[in-house]
């Protein structure tokens, strides 16, 4: 028997790896003479970075940068080793890890250091950018990250913008001319796993805004200091960003990156699929295990366990979940692949014993599917 491990990260417990090594224990306990081929997996969010390197291999180099709030802090970025390709997880920068939670203000918290991440690896000689946008503290649009890159953002006086969302409001003009001139010499790939337009009651602000620290109130102000942006934003590159699906990933820096930089936006589960080779070892498999943090309906927008269950249903290989959480309201997963979502909490308990017992916990949760998997196919194979 083959069994395929595909797991993402279970966010602020254990990366994507170790969560592939637990589910191997488990394996082996139920079945020690199986195949395994571990893949570990990511949706262009917390570990990205980590799961391209060890896919693809190359290096991880460090810098320092600006932090949400210009403070400076270093940074990973990586390049991999055959094709040169700069990966860039923009968390490292302004990642909402970066702040403390009364720290968390999106009225002035910024992208520049995701700019200044672009400038390193244009400075190494990169070329080609895969740029991960999970986990972003931020709602400026992407504007920080543009002026760190030489694009001028001035207010009626002529002023430079200062940092954070909230600057936008005063926007009166985007100056182009001063832009990064090997930016025309290079390619950028949006990893996203959201497709969330930039403005609206599905936008950037009215979504992801009151997990980085806005109020309603808030919220809604720095919608309306998108739509400001967006219509500059058209005005200077001829890109309508305001209903552009997938715009509002990061805070709207994926806007930035389409309008700007000429970004694609990609799938980040693709990304890593393509370059783990995930479908190869998918054809072959009986059974395909993968897992995240929490498993909800946003899973079915472009989060990692979706992706790979989708790949295995073009080979009829049945897909089982391991979540840290499975949510109500999870029925429509079925519809596109997955086979089982399993919690891997036996047992009530603290959020906090769950997180610290996560890979004792994700063990003994693919043991028992396993055994369970085993159990299935004997039946079957009996009654033949």
């Amino acid at each position: 028997m083959h069994i395929v491990i595909a797991p993402d990260s279970y966010k602020g417990s254990i990366t994507a790896r170790e969560a592939a090594e637990a589910m191997e224990r488990g394996v082996r306990l139920a079945l020690p003479g199986c195949r395994v081929t571990r893949a570990p997996i990511a949706d262009g969010g917390e570990g990205t970075l980590d799961c391209l390197l060890e896919a693809s291999g190359g290096t991880s180099r460090t810098v320092m940068v600006s932090d949400p709030l210009g403070r400076p802090v270093p940074a990973r970025f990586g390049i991999l080793k055959d094709s040169g390709t700069c990966i860039i997880e923009t968390a490292e920068a302004c990642g909402l890890h970066r702040l403390a939670e009364p720290e968390r203000n999106p009225l002035i918290t910024s992208t520049y250091g995701v700019g200044q991440l672009i400038a390193a690896g244009l400075d190494m000689g990169c070329r080609s950018f895969v740029l991960g946008l999970g986990g972003s503290s931020t709602n400026d649009g992407g504007a920080g990250m543009l002026q760190a890159l030489g694009i001028r953002l001035l207010d009626k006086h002529g002023e430079n913008l200062p940092p954070g969302g909230a600057a936008l409001e005063r926007l009166a003009q985007v100056d182009a001319s001063h832009l990064d001139p090997r930016i025309k010499e290079a390619s950028f790939v949006a990893a996203c796993d959201v497709d969330n337009p930039l403005i609206g009651p599905c936008g950037a602000s009215a979504v992801f805004g009151p997990q980085k620290g806005a109020s309603p109130e808030i919220a809604g102000r720095l919608d309306d200091c998108l739509k400001i942006w967006a219509d500059h934003t058209e005005a200077a590159t001829g890109v309508r960003l305001h209903n552009c699906q997938g715009a509002g990933a990061a805070g709207g820096m994926a806007g930035a990156l389409i309008a700007y930089l000429r970004a694609r936006m990609v799938p980040g589960c693709d990304i890593a699929a393509e370059m783990s080779g995930l479908e190869a070892h998918i054809r072959s498999a009986d059974l395909v295990l993968t897992g995240e943090g929490r498993t909800d309906a946003q899973t079915l927008h472009g989060k990692a366990p979706c992706g790979v269950a989708r790949l295995a249903a073009r080979y009829g290989v049945p897909t089982v979940i391991l979540s840290g959480a499975a949510g109500p309201d999870i029925n429509e997963l079925y519809t596109i692949g997955v086979t089982a979502v399993f919690s891997i909490t036996a047992e009530p308990m603290p959020l906090e014993a769950a997180v610290s017992r996560a890979s004792l916990l994700i063990e003994q949760a693919a043991e028992q599917v396993v055994r369970l998997f085993c159990a299935g196919r004997q039946k079957i194979h009996a009654n033949e």
